[in-house]
């Protein structure tokens, strides 16, 4: 019983440290390199790096596409989840895995079909033309490539959430007379407010990181259309490796930030439980 007990032990430890060992290979090490090259000049180089106005303005657009993305991404999130999980209707299940395109497609694809869409060869490129309205290589497509590789994260989220819930309490709820906005609010939201809450963080640390559809629309015009890995490329294509790592550790900063925000996120909803 104590050589099971001690195999098992080793075994145990052994599969932890290759999993710790992984970690700090793959994760670990590459972010103490990104802070140690920004910094390996001084100080004062990377202060430059950060402020200078092509980043600072990348840094804008990031925030700035973020927030519109999350905000977009939540008001379908909620919509589409509630359909889904509590209304029968024709077309659902198609519905339901089309929600999931973005993560079954590259995200340069995306950024390829609104070309096609809205470019100069697109079909709505007259109608938004007509309207003053640039799509592409401006920052409305950036956000719409945003908001395309972004979508799922909320819905998957709460769709979960919303069937291990049931529709027993809304009924009760709807049969004693209450209204579908109290339902939600009393009754829906409080079960659904931490998966929410957690699909807002992943949708937000996507969006502040995405690269590749919005590598397609954006046109790469510096101060305009480039957020902050797009710049960062920029700076490493023309080998200004100290400011490119510069600019890398606010991202870096970013993702930590809310990582300790989805860890409290995960310890909350686990409490109520």
């Amino acid at each position: 019983m104590n050589d099971g007990n001690a195999k098992f032990d080793v075994g145990k430890w052994a599969l932890i440290g290759a999993c710790v060992l992984f970690v700090f290979i793959m994760l670990v090490v590459p972010l103490i390199t990104v802070v140690a090259y920004a910094l390996r000049q001084g100080f004062a180089v990377f202060r430059d790096a950060i402020l200078d106005r092509y980043a600072i303005a990348a840094l804008q657009l990031t925030l700035f596409t973020t927030v519109v993305c999350v905000a977009v991404n939540t008001f379908f999130g909620l919509f589409a989840s509630w359909a889904i999980t509590k209304f029968s209707f024709p077309g659902k299940g198609v519905l339901s895995t089309l929600i999931d395109i973005p993560f079954s497609i590259s995200p340069v694809i995306a950024g390829l079909v609104l070309i096609l869409v809205f470019g100069r060869i697109g079909w709505a490129y007259g109608f938004f033309e007509s309207l003053g309205v640039k799509v592409v290589f401006a920052t409305p497509g950036i956000v719409l490539a945003t908001i395309f590789v972004t979508f799922p994260f909320i819905c998957r989220e709460l769709i979960p959430l919303m069937q291990s819930q049931g529709s027993e309490e809304e009924e009760a709820a709807a049969l004693m007379g209450a209204g579908g906005l109290a339902i939600y609010r009393k009754i829906t939201f409080p079960h659904i407010k931490w998966g929410l809450l957690y699909g807002l963080i992943l949708c937000t640390a996507r969006a502040l990181g995405e690269f590749g559809a919005v590598s397609v629309v954006s046109g790469h015009l510096r101060g305009k259309t480039n957020t902050l890995p797009l710049h960062i490329e920029i700076l490493f294509n023309e080998f200004k490796l100290t400011a490119a790592f510069a600019v890398s550790s606010v991202l870096v900063v970013l993702a930590v930030v809310i990582l300790i925000l989805k860890n409290i996120v995960l310890h909350r909803s686990k409490g109520e439980v």
